[in-house]
């Protein structure tokens, strides 16, 4: 753990915190803002149907069918839609990290943490928008549905085959194993606590929950994250909400505390900033993931007509993500007043939940932990078994990739949580650094992919359409 803590420091001071700020300036100045400029469009957008094209399966010629569909030859269309690649990704997005994670960053940056955090999604959400539009333009023709990700636009994009196997590598134990840890280990705690339940029978129940959803496929876990990311959103918004009504006269001290510390105007120590500013960045992207490589992974499974329409909604993701759902906690933390105790992570957002509902935020808080933590682990499945296929496209890797989960989701109920931190962070870092190398030698494809999609619009064409001859000596297989 001291070998995972120091190497895992050094990279986020000197390397990644550079990568991700720079980038994400690089990213916004040449899409001039799309992020704010194009957002009206993003809403809009949100509730798109399954494009008809491009076309998948024997027949190349015949459309590929819409969710239930049966085609002459009596196959039946899984077609992903757009809200449903988005709610793939959102899931993942939220999870223990905007409860504990956000917590945690309060506890050792401070209330200036949050105000890092804002910066970070903020500008952030442009790099979203190229790894997403990247991983719709280089996405593969499965059986039955669309796949990709930084593996496949490292191979097929870069033309780098060795860079996207040491991708996926990093993805299937970041996400595949470290992640899931977090989230499991987080779920146990609350629900031990709650129930006083030993978290042992705990992890095993989750272990076999999570077993009957990943063996049911892609569809399964689209159709799960669909009908719980956003009633499991929404609750916790209302909520806050609430809180915020009732603590109004509050709110303006709250947030020049915010800004105060995140200046570090209010410590005395010199280095309150810089810890700020890392506790801001490194959890902010623990929840964003915007330049992680993970959400590109279900972003390339959405039939779209173009795949700037999947680049903006997951900037979309972003927003809803750290200026929403962590803002959220942030507010109902800082307001409680219970930050600068002793407790840290999900323990100080319950307390802080019980200062303002009593037992009722006791309560509330474990079905929105549940909620959170498990569709995060079906989603980080889905991350691990695309880049499992991407290494090993056989259905014996894939169940024993599957078997595996299990196993390491009945792991987390027997680890600490510092444990499971210090593993997460290094795996985030090892990602972001070859992702964002990627996609910053390929921004020349989103960039243009933008500026088709602006013209298309200019010229009256209501639902741009993507030509895959814009890019001739590109390999396109999904869009050809």
């Amino acid at each position: 753990m001291e070998f995972f803590n120091a190497l895992s420091d050094w990279l986020w001071t000197y390397i990644v915190i550079t990568m991700l700020v720079g980038c994400a300036l690089y990213f916004t100045w040449n899409l001039r803002a799309v992020q704010f400029t194009m957002l009206p469009l993003m809403l809009r957008n949100l509730f798109m149907p399954p494009s008809n094209s491009p076309s998948m399966g024997e027949d190349q010629d015949s459309p590929l069918l819409i969710e239930g569909e049966v085609s002459e030859k009596g196959a039946i269309g899984r077609k992903i839609s757009s809200f449903q690649a988005f709610a793939i990704s959102l899931s993942s997005r939220v999870g223990t990290g905007n409860l504990a994670g956000v917590a945690s960053a309060i506890f050792v940056g401070g209330p200036g943490a949050v105000f890092w955090m804002w910066v970070m999604a903020l500008l952030g959400a442009a790099t979203a928008f190229m790894e997403a539009t990247l991983a719709q333009l280089f996405k593969r023709k499965g059986k039955d549905s669309f796949f990709g990700g930084p593996a496949y636009y490292m191979k097929y994009g870069l033309r780098r085959p060795w860079m996207g196997i040491l991708f996926a590598l990093l993805i299937i134990y970041g996400f595949g194993l470290a992640n899931q840890i977090v989230q499991s280990n987080t779920l146990c705690d609350a629900i031990g606590e709650a129930f006083k339940v030993p978290t042992e029978y705990v992890a095993i129940g989750l272990a076999l929950m999570t077993l009957v959803i990943i063996f049911g496929g892609i569809h399964r876990i689209a159709r799960f994250c669909a009908m719980v990311v956003p009633f499991m959103a929404l609750g916790y918004i209302l909520l806050a909400i609430y809180i915020l009504v009732v603590n109004f006269t509050a709110i303006p001290a709250m947030l020049s505390l915010i800004v105060r510390s995140a200046f570090g105007w209010e410590q005395a120590a010199g280095g309150a900033v810089g810890v700020a500013i890392m506790q801001g960045v490194k959890r902010g992207l623990f929840s964003n993931e915007a330049g992680e490589g993970s959400a590109p992974n279900a972003a390339a499974t959405a039939s779209i007509p173009h795949p700037v329409y999947q680049g903006l909604l997951q900037s979309l993701g972003v927003f809803t993500d750290t200026l929403v759902i962590c803002t959220c906690t942030a507010f109902i933390i800082l307001m409680s007043g219970l930050y600068t105790g002793n407790d840290d992570g999900i323990i100080l957002t319950a307390h802080a939940m019980d200062h303002h509902l009593g037992s009722f935020g006791a309560w509330f808080l474990t079905a929105a932990i549940f909620l959170f933590a498990y569709s995060t682990i079906i989603a980080n499945y889905f991350y691990g078994e695309t880049n499992v296929r991407y290494i090993c496209n056989k259905e014996w890797a894939v169940n024993l990739f599957r078997c595996l989960s299990g196993v390491v989701v009945l792991m987390g109920g027997f680890m600490t949580l510092q444990q499971a931190w210090s593993i997460v962070d290094l795996a985030m870092a090892l990602m972001t650094i070859i992702n964002l190398i990627a996609v910053c030698l390929l921004s020349r494809y989103a960039f243009r992919l933008l500026q088709d999609f602006k013209e298309q619009r200019r010229n009256g064409t209501k639902e741009p359409r993507f030509n895959p001859d814009l890019f001739p000596d590109a390999d396109l297989e999904g869009w050809r």
